[in-house]
């Protein structure tokens, strides 16, 4: 699972993100980290603060699906119901997202800049024995 709790009242979340070389200014290649986010405790009801949405779209994609190099552009929480989504990166690292798992990916470029296929993004692939069904949430 990619979200955990810990004792600091936490939620750690997967972000795939695109990160700005200091020396070029340019977009590098996209990467994972760990982000939290604060979580309260209301009588029992451990909840994170409101999180603005702009819409979402129930996703299903196919055992084999694979979207070549891409980036998610807008910040889009995915949240798989069912089935595997492996999203690889240029570093050679590749994560696996299983039914209750979710990640936000937020790799986007620079209003100056054009994809370059050899430096940008990630990939995807419904991997395992089931199609993947997922929800994209918009933020």
């Amino acid at each position: 699972m990619t979200e955990q709790f810990d004792s600091t009242k936490e939620l750690i979340i997967t972000t795939l993100f695109s990160p700005i070389d200091e020396l070029s200014g340019h977009t590098g290649p996209s990467k994972f980290k760990e982000e939290a986010i604060s979580i309260e405790d209301y009588n029992g009801l451990i909840i994170s603060p409101r999180m603005t949405a702009q819409n979402f779209r129930h996703r299903f994609s196919e055992l084999g699906y694979f979207s070549d190099w891409h980036m998610a552009g807008d910040a889009t929480m995915i949240i798989i119901r069912s089935g595997t989504l492996s999203l690889g990166l240029r570093s050679g690292e590749q994560r696996l997202f299983s039914a209750g798992d979710l990640f936000i990916a937020k790799d986007c470029l620079q209003s100056n800049e054009d994809f370059n296929p050899n430096i940008h993004g990630h990939t995807a692939e419904v991997v395992g024995d089931q199609s993947l069904m997922a929800v994209h949430i918009k933020l």
